[in-house]
């Protein structure tokens, strides 16, 4: 293995969970939809927060409405070690399990709605669709695949909504997307000395033990991009209080450029132009989608709801990592599969001001194996469980509440740097993760 090839490894090492992170698709985008889990979300069309989930639900609101909404999302993800070696294959003689890796966040969402005529309706919404916070102790057992990795998204979506007659509407949004990430890892200079230039060589210099804190530094990526999508929906009411909902939303290409610094670099490296500071690149395909939604009143009281969502995570076939010195692209091989979800819900309106909701959902994951699992998105499939209420404060104001509890299986990790050609050594292990989120939302109409 070439030291050019090692380091575009180690980048890799930091770079992977932009693409990764991705798949923590934030679902949460009303409090009033987490009350059901998110079932129905295309058809309900019951405050503006309609712009993200089918814009064509906009014809169903009257006049102008502005709806506010912030998530606490909270979740946990315990590392348990079964073994942890390093690129050269010993043992990782330091470290820990790396405490909870999970960092709570809070997720704000904005909509606006506006009727320019009986049957135009035109809407904006603010909203953070994609989101990642793991952090793990700097000195962990883990290090070298992951320490911190942060994603944050804005997505600006203006939307028109038009009624073509009583029962059918259309709806289509643009959707104009920034993204930016900073990501950390380890780096073992002691492995990556060994492999290339052997072990009387490194013993001389001070690096001839791999794993070792005193001979570790640090890798730190940063990098941003905007770009664009869009978004349609259609919207179905067959009867008053029945009605169908799809929704689909484009796949978005993001061109990320940042940069890539090592810390307490070898001079010896440096000199030969290995471990340099430099600028990188990376391409990401954010995923499509595709969500049938039904919304059904039985009675007064009571009302059922339903949702099947694709999401097309197929996309992640791998990814490459381009760099602004000499050094080669780095690869990585992700083989993501397409995903489901599936939610049902039911509310029940208890008077005129409060209306209770329930919901449960099974979110499949789209990591195919444990051998493409990470610490920096140590996820798998997640069953939902979710409560809600509504308050009609006033005819023009409304309070939304929301919580659910996230189930989430536990997941093997046995990834393997090396076959990949990295530098970040073998990882096998498991984690056990479980997510909260708390949600509320105002509504006003005027």
């Amino acid at each position: 293995m070439t030291p050019k090839y090692l380091v575009s490894a180690a980048f890799l090492t930091g770079f992977s969970p932009w693409a990764q992170g991705a798949g923590f698709a934030l679902i949460e985008q009303s409090a009033s939809g987490m009350g059901n889990a998110f079932a129905g979300a295309a058809a309900v069309a019951e405050d503006a927060s309609t712009v993200y989930f089918n814009p064509a639900g906009m014809t169903l609101l009257t006049d102008r409405q502005l709806t506010v909404a912030a998530h606490y999302v909270m979740p946990s993800a315990k590392f348990s070690k079964d073994s942890v070696t390093t690129a050269v294959g010993t043992p990782v003689p330091t470290g820990g399990n790396g405490g909870d890796g999970g960092e709570n966040a809070l997720v704000p969402n904005l909509y606006y709605t506006h009727a320019l005529n009986n049957d135009l309706r035109l809407g904006i919404g603010l909203n953070a669709p994609f989101g990642l916070a793991t952090e793990y102790d700097a000195d962990w057992v883990g290090r070298y695949h992951a320490i911190r990795s942060e994603l944050q998204t804005l997505n600006i979506n203006p939307s028109l909504a038009w009624r073509v007659n009583d029962r059918l509407s259309l709806g289509l949004g643009i959707n104009a997307q920034r993204i930016s990430g900073k990501l950390t890892n380890a780096v073992d200079y002691s492995s990556v000395c060994l492999a290339t230039l052997g072990p009387t060589t490194c013993a001389s210099l001070g690096y001839a033990t791999p794993g070792s804190p005193a001979t570790d530094g640090k890798a730190t990526i940063e990098g941003d991009t905007w770009s664009w999508g869009y978004n349609l929906g259609l919207l179905y009411e067959w009867r008053k209080g029945s009605r169908l909902g799809f929704a689909y939303r484009s796949k978005v290409t993001h061109k990320l450029k940042g940069t890539a610094s090592f810390a307490d670099a070898p001079s010896f490296f440096v000199a030969n132009g290995i471990f340099k500071d430099t600028t990188a690149s990376l391409g990401i395909d954010l995923p499509e989608s595709a969500s049938l939604s039904a919304y059904h009143e039985l009675n007064d009281r009571w009302s059922l709801l339903g949702d099947i969502t694709w999401t097309a995570w197929y996309r992640f076939d791998e990814l490459r990592v381009k760099f602004g010195s000499s050094q080669g692209d780095a690869v990585v091989t992700e083989n993501w599969t397409r995903s489901m979800r599936y939610s049902v819900g039911t509310n029940y309106r208890l008077n005129d001001r409060w209306l209770l909701r329930g919901g449960l959902a099974y979110d499949q994951e789209p990591i195919p194996d444990a051998q493409h699992r990470t610490p920096r998105i140590p996820g798998n499939d997640r069953r939902w469980l979710a409560l809600g209420a509504g308050y009609q404060a006033s005819d023009s104001l409304r309070l939304d509440l929301g919580y659910a509890h996230l189930f989430v299986a536990d997941a093997a990790i046995d990834r393997n740097d090396a076959a990949d050609g990295g530098a970040a050594g073998h990882i096998q292990g498991s984690f056990k993760n479980k997510v909260d989120i708390l949600s509320a939302q105002l509504s006003w109409s005027f």
